[in-house]
């Protein structure tokens, strides 16, 4: 592909980084760089508590066995989101009861959840698509009304606020992405964010394997022993010593991507206003970090047809979930609270482009170019 969908981006610092923690002596999980990278997400995200983890889908695994799902829970969450959203609260046993999204962000309808509430249900996971905030104010008032937890899954949100708090600070858990295909990233990774001081001690518990390790090391006890169901979820060092490069660099990064964002976004705009396709929207008490540009087509026939022209010409883009209500998992496993038409209807017409960390303004121009070709406008 002459231009890829994405380019994992170096600051040139990762392969330093990654030569020091070797001359540390210390590649398992938890070392030097695994505490810089905590305290960097302490200071800047706000969270009482943050644990590095091999993956987002490993930080909502982990964000499930807090939150104590038992078979037969509820978890209310959209259905427009990564298998990994569902899985997790699977894997406990829990039913993931899926609702429809907005129209304009693509985000958890939160005028929705509260009719899909039962005596079973345990906890509201909303998804920050694409980097845009969800509405939390609302969602966490429905949560704070019937006693539930609120789990962000913000693997697409990290350096994104709703209304100035970072996302992933403002539910009493979080989950971060560090997937190459993110803003900030280490090939894989992911960080759980703990908001409720409450869930510190069992979280750390959890991540060494479900044991008191790190208090050992810390000198609090005098031997370490099986605590509580656990796994392990900590990252080597290495991918902490990459990742601690990205952070140092995160505000530079983002502000690149929003850069490319932005070109899209004011080349597409006579697009938009010739109505052949809807731009993404990002509400004013929302600031986003350029996760992705995506545009919305008509119907699922001019999708394809356009995507098969950008593959033609040499340009990757892509549409994006399957519903996973309507797969055979999410049939087996979930249930649906009402009808999900947006959902359905959104998820044909979907396609995201090209961005990433110093993607040239010619490159944007010529995919932009081979949409409105496509489109024949």
């Amino acid at each position: 592909m002459r231009i890829p969908f994405n380019k994992p981006y170096m600051t040139g610092k990762e392969l330093e980084y990654i030569s020091q923690a070797h001359a540390y002596g210390h590649l398992s999980g938890n070392g030097p760089f695994t505490k810089k990278c905590h305290l960097w997400l302490e200071e800047r995200i706000g969270c009482k508590k943050a644990l590095l983890t091999h993956s987002c889908t490993a930080a909502l695994e982990m964000a499930a066995i807090l939150a104590d799902i038992q078979p037969g829970d509820e978890v209310i969450m959209p259905s427009y989101t990564f298998v990994s959203t569902a899985n997790a609260f699977v894997l406990r046993g829990g039913v993931p009861v899926f609702i429809d999204i907005r129209i304009d962000t693509l985000n958890i309808d939160e005028t929705k959840i509260e009719e899909a509430i039962t005596s079973k249900t345990k906890a509201i996971v909303p998804v920050h698509y694409a980097g845009v905030a969800c509405e939390m104010d609302t969602i966490g008032a429905i949560a704070a009304r019937h006693g539930l937890l609120v789990i962000e899954d913000a693997a697409q949100g990290m350096m994104s606020a709703y209304k100035d708090r970072p996302l992933g600070s403002i539910g009493h858990l979080g989950a971060y992405s560090f997937h190459e295909t993110k803003g900030i990233i280490s090939g894989e990774g992911g960080a759980l964010l703990i908001n409720d001081s409450h869930f510190n001690e069992l979280a750390e518990v959890i991540w060494e394997k479900g044991t008191n390790r790190s208090k050992f090391f810390r000198g609090e006890v005098d031997k370490y022993t099986w605590q509580h169901i656990g796994s392990s979820y900590l990252p080597g060092e290495l991918i902490s010593a990459f990742l601690w490069a990205q952070l140092e660099e995160a505000d530079t990064l983002t502000l690149r991507r929003l850069e490319v964002w932005e070109n899209y976004h004011k080349q597409f705009e006579s697009m938009e206003k010739a109505g052949v396709l809807k731009r993404p929207v990002v509400p004013d008490e929302c600031r986003h970090n350029a996760h992705m540009y995506y545009i919305i087509l008509p119907d699922l026939k001019t999708r394809t047809y356009v995507l098969d022209n950008l593959n033609d010409r040499g340009i990757k883009a892509i549409f994006h979930y399957i519903p996973l209500h309507s797969s055979p998992a999410g049939k087996k496993y979930g249930r649906v609270h009402g009808n999900l038409n947006v959902t359905l209807s959104l998820s044909d017409r979907i396609v995201r482009l090209p961005l990433w960390v110093g993607m040239e303004h010619e490159k944007v121009t010529e995919v932009v170019s081979a949409v409105s070709h496509a489109l024949s406008v």
